[in-house]
Parts: structure tokens; sequence; C-alpha cells
């Protein structure tokens, strides 16, 4: 193998691994929810979209083809990580989870959570 080729795969690889090892320390260390949501979603998503990324570059090279299964999966990782953590985020708004007191316009808090369903506002008026 070329020895750019092996430098490419190991950069995307270590930069992947920093990226995973940084989110994964967010997540252990970062005080509530809220604020625990942002290491999984942006951190590890950028790592892993670098480990894909350095295995497609192997692959494309082993098989003389380019590989797209790795940047499907890493399609995949960048649409559904940001969705899952805005619903996470929501349903912990609506259980009501605590969140640090030194949290800025928690009166925005109490109005989202005020908010009703369409299907229930509807039903209100009637």
């Amino acid at each position: 193998m070329n020895f750019w080729v092996e430098l490419l795969i190991s950069v995307l690889l270590l930069l992947g691994g920093v990226f995973v090892l940084v989110g994964s320390i967010g997540l252990i260390r970062l005080k509530d929810l809220y604020v625990r949501l942002h290491a999984p979603t942006k951190a590890t998503t950028l790592g892993l979209g670098g480990i894909l990324l350095g295995s497609m570059v192997y692959m494309s090279h082993q098989h003389g083809y380019l590989s797209i299964h790795e940047l499907l999966i890493t399609l995949f990782l960048v649409i559904t990580a940001p969705v899952t953590a805005h619903i996470l985020a929501k349903v912990a708004l609506h259980h009501e989870v605590a969140m640090m007191k030194r949290t800025r316009n928690q009166h925005h808090v109490d109005t989202a959570r005020s908010q009703l369903p369409p299907q229930e506002q509807s039903r209100d008026k009637d």
C-alpha cells in the first residue's frame, strides 16, 4: 500500500478516535442531561465520520473502486443523531428532568412545557 494512503487512513482514524474519546469523556463529565446530549451528538458523530471515512479510503484502495457503504453509514449518522438528540431533549423537557441552576432563560422552559400538542389544543377550544 502506498505510504500516502496509509498516512491518510491513519490520520482519519486518529482524528476519529480523538473525537470519539472527547465525546465519551463529555458524556461522563458534563453535569445534566441537556448539556450531556452535546457530547454524543456532535463529537462522537464527527469521530465516527472520521473513522468511517478512513475505512472508506482503505476499502476503496483494496478493491480498486469507490466503496460507498461507509459514506452511506456516515450520512445516516449525520441525519439521525440530531433528530435523536432533539427527541431526547423534548422528552426530558416534558418529564421535567432537572437542569443546572446556572442555566439561563429558564422561563423559556416553562413556556415550552406549558405548550400542548396540536390535537390537544384543538380539543381544549371545543
